[in-house]
């Protein structure tokens, strides 16, 4: 298992970053609306050559017509993409750094507007990236700080010199990076929470979420091996928490480590997952049966299209994750549901869920064993990262230990 798939050939140079990703959206775009207008128009002209003696004129107006769209949506494409080719051959390449080796000094890290900007241009566009080489393709790291932490002993010592022989390392959702666990508004900042009340290390990841789930879980469960080895005391303790996809991520490494042999899993704990669509997002359904529609008309078919170029790791959501093949049988599973209605027993509130994934889709799963979910009333699908009354169940759980229920699906109170 690797984290990368070795390449048949040599990698080509990293491509430049936002204008790369600004020309491909423009020339899709172009696309796309030409062929809207040509259908649209065909319509019309289809039926003035249905009326006699406009049969003739009407097919010399609509090649016309098609000569000179096709002229200027094709100066469009050519001639943004040339600018936005000069724009990228004079972007700084350094938007990706790579994790500093030990003893350098890294760099300034970018902004958090930055780097969500590009974490949300990798939930979108990830698996494309990816495959092409894009400087903007994200990998899966560590982060404190907005900076990556090297898989070495000397800079995770750094990194925290209050390492334990417990840690805990939070995994965000689409769309995110690992900002979204700080706390703003008076919410709750889990990691640094967990912190102070458990003495765990809270060790946040950052990851391209468009890749497939199970290519981030793949990654994950070989950078949880290398954590265990490069850890700066023995590692006593292992345990994952997911918001969302997140959740997903880290069910589908323990899956693939079991399935390997990785000696990380005889560690870990607990694995808490925090809103993630085990059955499944509505959202994604949706959005597939949306694109379907789409491409039923000729003159949509360019907009079903474009939304078929959502990335993998979106796509991946509309079933959510299959019955694991083999899983470890001392690890404790926790599952908590949000509901925006008050009382998560309220019928609406179980179709709307957390307002993107449904309460039997975040609490319901194939999983035997040390298993306990919780439903929460009142609470939306990103508040479940800063909610104290989640925070006071995922604190109880890691005080308690495993053995805590054994009942699925129990649930829990609303706003109380």
């Amino acid at each position: 298992m690797s984290r990368r798939k070795p390449p048949q050939h040599p990698p080509e140079p990293p491509l430049t970053g936002y204008s790369q990703v600004a020309k491909t959206v423009l020339q899709e775009g172009a696309s796309r609306v030409e062929e809207m207008h040509r259908a649209i128009a065909a319509q019309s002209f289809d039926l003035v050559k249905g009326i006699p003696l406009a049969g003739a004129p009407a097919r010399l107006v609509q090649q016309a017509h098609d000569a000179i769209a096709g002229g200027v949506y094709t100066a469009i494409r050519q001639g943004g993409g040339g600018l936005l080719d000069l724009a990228a051959f004079l972007e700084k390449p350094g938007t990706a750094p790579a994790a500093p080796a030990a003893g350098d000094t890294p760099p300034d890290p970018p902004s958090r507007l930055a780097s969500g900007m590009r974490s949300a241009l990798n939930a979108a566009f990830g698996d494309h990236f990816a495959e092409t080489n894009n400087i903007l393709a994200l990998t899966m790291d560590l982060r404190l700080g907005g900076q990556p932490v090297a898989l070495h002993r000397e800079a995770l010592a750094r990194a925290y010199p209050a390492a334990g022989d417990r840690v805990c390392v939070f995994i965000h959702g689409l769309w995110h990076d690992e900002h979204c666990w700080e706390a703003s508004g008076g919410g709750v900042d889990m990691p640094r929470q967990v912190a102070r009340d458990t003495g765990h290390a809270p060790l946040t990841l950052r990851y391209n979420t468009g890749l497939p789930i199970v290519e981030n879980g793949a990654q994950l469960a070989v950078l949880l091996a290398e954590l265990l080895e490069a850890w700066p005391v023995p590692l006593h303790e292992l345990v994952l928490i997911g918001h969302s996809m997140g959740g997903l991520v880290a069910r589908s490494a323990c899956t693939q480590a079991a399935a390997a042999g990785l000696n990380w899993l005889e560690r870990t704990r607990m694995v808490i997952c925090l809103g993630s669509p085990h059955l499944g997002s509505p959202v994604e359904r949706l959005g597939e049966l949306a694109t379907t529609a789409l491409g039923l008309s000729a003159i949509t078919a360019p907009l079903g299209q474009i939304a078929a170029q959502r990335s993998q790791g979106i796509q991946d959501l509309r079933h959510g994750l299959g019955p694991p093949t083999q899983t470890a049988n001392h690890i404790a599973w926790r599952f908590v549901g949000g509901s925006v209605a008050d009382d998560p027993d309220d019928p609406l509130g179980e179709i709307i869920g957390d307002g993107l994934v449904t309460l039997s889709s975040a609490t319901a799963h194939e999983l035997t064993g040390d298993v306990d979910s919780v439903r929460l009333g009142g609470v939306g699908h990103m508040e479940l990262i800063k909610e104290a009354r989640v925070y006071r169940r995922i604190l109880a759980w890691l005080k308690a230990g495993p053995g805590l229920s054994r009942r699925a699906g129990r649930r829990g109170g609303g706003r109380g």
